[in-house]
């Protein structure tokens, strides 16, 4: 597998999880790396954005709460979310624009109220 998510889990409001995603495709320090999530019943939905200089974007409804980072020696993405709400619950998959690589399987972020 290209993309492994890992990381996820039940959390009750107001806590917090750090997603991971390890990346075995090749040229992975020059991609443009991104966070998506799928609420049950909804489109896949694009959360967090870093580009391979650093440069982070975030939808609006995880501003200030979500932050994406990078280790390129490590071949990772990480994805620290605080403050989570149960609308933030779904499967959460990281993938690449700039790059062939297929979708991950996800991992599942459940937030209780």
């Amino acid at each position: 597998e290209l993309l492994v998510e890992s990381g996820g889990g039940l959390v009750q409001a107001g806590g917090s999880l750090r997603l991971s995603c390890r990346v075995s495709g090749r040229f992975f320090s020059s991609k443009t790396m991104d966070w998506y999530r799928q609420a049950p019943g909804s489109q896949r939905e694009l959360v967090a954005r870093i580009t391979d200089a650093g440069t982070t974007t975030y939808a609006d409804p995880v501003k200030g709460r979500f932050t994406i980072s990078r280790d390129n020696a490590a071949r990772t993405v990480f994805l620290q979310m605080n403050n989570l709400k149960p609308e933030d619950t779904g499967i959460y998959y990281c993938y690449s624009l700039d790059a062939p690589w297929p979708w991950g399987q996800g991992t599942q972020v459940t937030v209780s109220s």
